[in-house]
């Protein structure tokens, strides 16, 4: 399976400049392609109902081709879902760190 480094997300409590709200998930992103070293900053609300792990650990995010086939024998800590118009989430732990895989829709 190929796989590209897309970002880093860090959890935060901090308000941040262009933050895009996520309603379905209860979150505040920054857009990682704007940032010089690719972090994203999350700050989730009360309510999100991410697990622990994803609103206090950072992750790491990789594009996929395929996410179905990325997620195959990892162990998934939160399904596939469209975060953003175009664009497929998932999330697996990999031992104790959070990876996150996308795809975007051509």
């Amino acid at each position: 399976m190929k796989q590209e480094f897309h970002h880093i997300g860090m959890p935060t409590n901090k308000q941040r400049p262009g933050e895009i709200y996520l309603e379905s998930v209860k979150l505040y992103i920054t857009d990682a392609g704007k940032n010089p070293h690719r972090i994203e900053w999350v700050r989730p609300e009360p309510g999100c109902p991410f697990p622990e792990v994803m609103k206090t650990k950072a992750h790491i995010a990789y594009t996929v081709e395929n996410l179905e086939e990325a997620l195959k024998g990892k162990q998934v800590i939160w399904p596939p879902f469209e975060p953003l118009p175009g664009v497929r989430v998932a999330f697996v732990l990999d031992e104790e760190a959070p990876v996150e895989y996308l795809e975007f829709k051509s």
